[in-house]
């Protein structure tokens, strides 16, 4: 495994993360427990979750994930050896079951009560918005286009002020935030830097794969200039980017065979992009999913990539990306495609 700190931070994190919000739904609490197993086993150390976990959001499972890893933890007596990233869930109408406020002082308090107690630990290592509390462009969407009907009061400085006592008070240790936009990261940065009491924010958590650079316009350069690494999540874009879904395929137990409107990823312009990413890979006779990550894990503001899986075959291969460097010609095909075919899902 190879290493990394969380920027602005002293803390040591695999440039692999496990990611967990299949479990509980379609991973069982087993499953969960022999994945961190294995991960960890691997020298995987970084482990991101959050309350809203696992997906799709629903009141009869809220907050399972973090449960399973809860149970792990005390069965295991493995805390110190994992880096820990959860989130609080923003305001949306399908997150009114958790709360129908946004991020106010009592909101973010209480969430991170609760999921200590569910995860079984004192603290927690990252703690991230999951996503803004304002109407602006992410989950799929290309560009910002302004709502009249958006009455968001800027609260930025209020919710770094609520962080800023959590980690007085040793229950978070970092800050992060996901799905956010250029502006936004800039705000959060902006405040730290005029009021020095306030914790900066060390990492953005979005998503990027071969389907959707759209983090290097703008971002990338925050990210390298400012130090705030990118924790890149859906890097196979829904595992589309494993090959298995082509050819109209639907493997039974996977995600969009379970979950046909996660269709993110799923454009017929994706699926052109997939097939010459495809072809590629098999080209140069590595799988499509090693190519697709090592393509992320390669990238210069990238901290970590986080990998999902539904069982250990798929984990292992998903690992055992950050052992491939992917040559000159590799990465000028993918730059052909990718010019051919530019982040087709947004």
């Amino acid at each position: 495994m190879k290493y990394t700190k969380l920027k602005h931070s002293n803390i040591e994190v695999s440039k692999i993360c496990l990611g967990t919000m299949t479990w509980g739904r379609q991973n069982t609490e087993a499953e969960g427990h022999e994945q961190m197993n294995y991960a960890l086993d691997q020298g995987v150390n970084f482990f991101d979750t959050a309350e809203l976990y696992p997906v799709p959001a629903h009141p009869d499972r809220y907050a399972h994930t973090e449960k399973i890893i809860g149970t792990w933890f005390k069965k295991n007596n493995s805390r110190e050896k994992v880096v820990l990233a959860s989130k609080i869930a923003g305001k949306a109408d399908f997150t009114k079951f958790i709360r129908e406020t946004g991020f106010t002082r009592e909101s973010i308090t209480n969430a991170v009560e609760l999921s200590l107690n569910r995860l079984q630990t004192d603290y927690i290592d990252l703690y991230q918005l999951h996503w803004p509390d304002r109407i602006t462009n992410y989950f799929g969407k290309r560009g910002y286009k302004h709502d009249v009907s958006d009455f968001w009061q800027d609260n930025i400085h209020q919710i770094l002020e609520t962080f800023r006592d959590l980690i007085q008070e040793g229950k978070i240790r970092q800050v992060g935030v996901s799905n956010e936009t250029p502006w936004g990261l800039m705000r959060f940065l902006e405040e730290s830097k005029v009021h020095a009491t306030l914790p900066r924010t060390i990492s953005i958590q979005n998503p990027y794969s071969l389907l959707n650079r759209l983090f290097e316009v703008g971002l990338s350069e925050i990210s390298i200039r400012e130090k705030v690494g990118l924790l890149a999540y859906s890097p196979l874009g829904f595992g589309t980017l494993s090959g298995k879904y082509l050819g109209g395929m639907s493997p039974a137990a996977s995600r969009l065979s379970l979950f046909p409107h996660y269709s993110r990823y799923s454009s017929e312009t994706a699926v052109q992009a997939t097939e010459k990413y495809h072809q590629l890979a098999k080209n140069h006779e590595i799988s499509t999913a090693q190519m697709a990550l090592a393509f992320v894990n390669s990238r210069p503001f990238v901290t970590s990539t986080i990998i999902g899986a539904t069982n250990l075959t798929q984990l292992e291969e998903n690992i055992a990306s950050i052992d491939i460097k992917l040559n000159d010609e590799v990465l000028e095909g993918i730059e052909a495609i990718h010019n051919e075919f530019p982040n087709p899902a947004p």
